[in-house]
């Protein structure tokens, strides 16, 4: 009972500094509000001079109380224009009656935020109470010392390492340290399967550009139709390394939070629409159909239009994201086929499709195409080449912005992704 009351004590102690808080902000707003009305006025009857006429002074006087408040205008040629303040103060009494009232409901109201602060101080009153509890109890040496025994004991290595020392008062100690192994060993096996995959996936370009360098070595040196495969072979294989190594990097940049996002407001249908344009002139092996579902609205010169649909986020990245699934469609789909762009938006949702008609997946190898160097094993055995990292980098891109991937595929019909944004209402 005493700690609910202290806790609630300083609910109300914080709260009041909250309380005074506003009230001071309130007072700020509306005296910066008068001081904004008078300015104005002053400035709207200062561009009522006639022309020609030179301000000397400007000040407001009053002889008989608000109702006779006068601004008054003084020019160098000795001329002088009052006017009545009441005439436009009139008009602002209703709109300041309003705003006065809806800032003292906002303060009254104000008053009885102890009850939320107190449940948001809950946690930390739970915390400092066992930490109480933890520092009154007796010491027992044998306890930590059981304790040490027990993580010094523990193999790091071994597949399901935990520590145990069978005492009930320190389980909970126990169970923080073996979710800290947990978590540490999660991290470890990410960072050997990456290091291994990274080392797997360079592999390859390094022993093909070996080898053509051998080649060179011996017989490039005389015969010009091996000079000129392999240096074409070299440049080939370097570039792949190079778009490796960029990608690695950005997911190395992404995983530190050093990956910049320049968020602006756009349209989503005209970025899919450049993308679809630029897939047009450099892809001739597949046809791209685009397919607007935001329905078309008809000005009032009867031009159509297609209504926007506003993004709040970087416009480069997340076109990047869709040229990383266009490009995943083109790999996997046979010449001729049909590549589709499709936009649509609804319940406040923008969604973007790519939708191909390629290999296709299983459900077992969906649920892994976003892992980094991860390629199915029809994709592995093809020619298709790729470093198995364009999804895992959209869909970092997509998760930036807070959105979500839908991804539908059955294997020799197709692939269909889905990627929603909340919609950015101007």
């Amino acid at each position: 009972m005493n700690e609910s009351r202290r806790t609630t004590s300083i609910a109300r102690r914080i709260n009041g500094s909250f309380w005074r808080k506003r009230l001071f902000d309130v007072i700020l707003v509306d005296i910066l509000l008068v001081a904004l009305a008078f300015g104005t006025f002053a400035y709207w009857r200062y561009e009522q001079l006639p022309p020609g006429e030179n301000v000397e002074k400007m000040y407001f006087t009053s002889e008989g109380g608000y109702n006779d408040l006068q601004f008054v205008i003084r020019t160098e040629e000795g001329e002088i224009y009052p006017y009545q303040v009441r005439q436009v103060a009139d008009y602002l009494i209703l709109p300041a009656l309003v705003l006065v009232t809806l800032q003292l409901v906002h303060l009254f109201f104000s008053l009885f935020g102890t009850g939320e602060i107190r449940r948001k101080l809950r946690p930390l009153n739970d915390l400092a109470i066992k930490a109480e509890q933890l520092s009154s109890m007796p010491f027992d040496a044998a306890k930590f010392e059981n304790l040490e025994h027990a993580i010094e004991n523990v193999s790091p290595d071994a597949p399901n390492a935990r520590i145990s020392t069978g005492d009930k008062d320190l389980q909970s100690i126990e169970v923080a340290l073996n979710n800290l192994l947990y978590r540490m060993k999660e991290t470890q096996k990410q960072q050997s399967r990456f290091v291994s995959d990274a080392s797997h996936e360079l592999r390859t370009p390094i022993s093909v550009i070996q080898g053509y360098v051998n080649m060179l070595d011996r017989w490039g040196k005389e015969d010009d139709k091996i000079l000129e495969e392999s240096i074409e072979a070299l440049k080939n294989e370097s570039q792949h390394m190079k778009d490796l190594i960029e990608q690695l990097l950005f997911l190395a940049r992404g995983d530190s939070g050093r990956n910049t996002l320049n968020y602006t407001d756009f349209d989503l249908n005209e970025v899919i629409k450049e993308v679809w344009e630029e897939s047009l002139m450099i892809d001739e092996n597949h046809r791209y159909e685009f397919v607007n579902q935001l329905g078309n609205v008809v000005d009032e010169e009867g031009v159509i239009h297609n209504p926007p649909a506003m993004v709040h986020g970087d416009m480069a990245m997340i076109k990047q994201s869709v040229r990383i699934f266009v490009q995943n469609a083109s790999k996997y789909s046979n010449q001729g086929d049909t590549i589709k762009f499709m936009v649509k938006a609804e319940n406040g949702m923008v969604s973007y499709i790519v939708q191909d008609e390629g290999i296709g997946m299983a459900d077992t190898e969906v649920v892994h195409i976003f892992e980094r160097f991860y390629r199915s094993d029809e994709a592995r055995n093809g020619e298709t080449g790729g470093s198995g990292l364009g999804l895992s980098i959209a869909k970092w891109i997509v998760d930036a912005h807070e959105g979500t991937i839908d991804v539908l595929s059955r294997p020799d019909i197709g692939t269909r992704f889905t990627i929603t944004f909340k919609e950015n209402i101007l």
